[in-house]
């Protein structure tokens, strides 16, 4: 899941978290998760004032954001000293897939 600004959100992603009318969680729900946005709908979305949206995967590309392969690689140098120590591969690995699910990697287990 990740959270853009509207104006990055195109027409075929899919909203992974509904959204609000407003920041206060009893507002009404104006769209639900597992919506598949549109045009119509970012419009409709922009008339109402919301600024961003959480949607599935990891679609966009943000500035300063690290891609998959680096957050691996970096993963890989923590635990560089880990050797073969199961207790910490095991860990290494859960921490890979959490990695890969949250950045949407297809390839995630």
């Amino acid at each position: 899941m990740q959270n853009i600004p509207l104006t990055l959100a195109k027409a075929g992603m899919v909203v992974a978290k509904e959204i609000k009318a407003s920041d206060d969680p009893a507002s009404m729900t104006v769209c639900g998760k597992g919506v598949k946005l549109t045009d119509s709908l970012l419009r409709r979305l922009e008339q109402m004032g919301i600024q961003s949206v959480n949607v599935e995967g990891h679609p966009v590309k943000m500035e300063g954001e690290s891609t998959v392969e680096e957050m691996l690689a970096a993963l890989e140098h923590r635990f560089r000293r880990a050797g073969d120590d199961p207790l910490m591969l095991m860990i290494k690995e859960v921490y890979k897939g959490q990695i890969r699910r949250s950045m949407g990697d297809a390839g995630a287990k």
